[in-house]
């Protein structure tokens, strides 16, 4: 059985590579782009992204709403916010969190859309 990921000749089609070597972003901004791809790797921070999408909630609001602990939600929440998907705000003695901007919604909406598609 042949693998066909595999090239059965072996020619390099150097423009090719060179035009995409080019453009292709540097191996810093792609490890970036990676660790904010695995944030999105946790159902717990997939329900609470999903959640945001729909309002604002405080962490007893979201440990309802998703069915965890607010231990578990706060903990979610602290890597959500330092890959800046999640924002918060404080009222007194509560605090509300919210999407950090419309990209999050942009994504999950094409998430959505790519993993639904036959």
């Amino acid at each position: 059985m042949k693998n066909q990921d595999v090239c059965s000749v072996n020619i390099v089609h150097h423009d090719v590579v060179n035009k995409v070597k080019e453009i292709l972003p540097n191996d810093k901004l792609l490890s970036d782009l990676a660790d904010f791809f695995k944030t999105f790797g946790d159902a717990t921070r997939i329900k609470i992204i999903s959640a945001l999408l729909e309002s604002e909630l405080c962490v007893c609001d979201l440990s309802n709403v998703i069915n965890s602990s607010q231990s578990a939600v706060s903990h979610q929440l602290r890597t959500l916010r330092q890959a800046r998907l999640v924002k918060h705000r404080k009222e007194g003695k509560t605090v509300y969190y919210s999407l950090d901007d419309d990209h999050i919604k942009e994504i999950m909406k094409q998430g959505l859309v790519h993993i639904s598609h036959k």
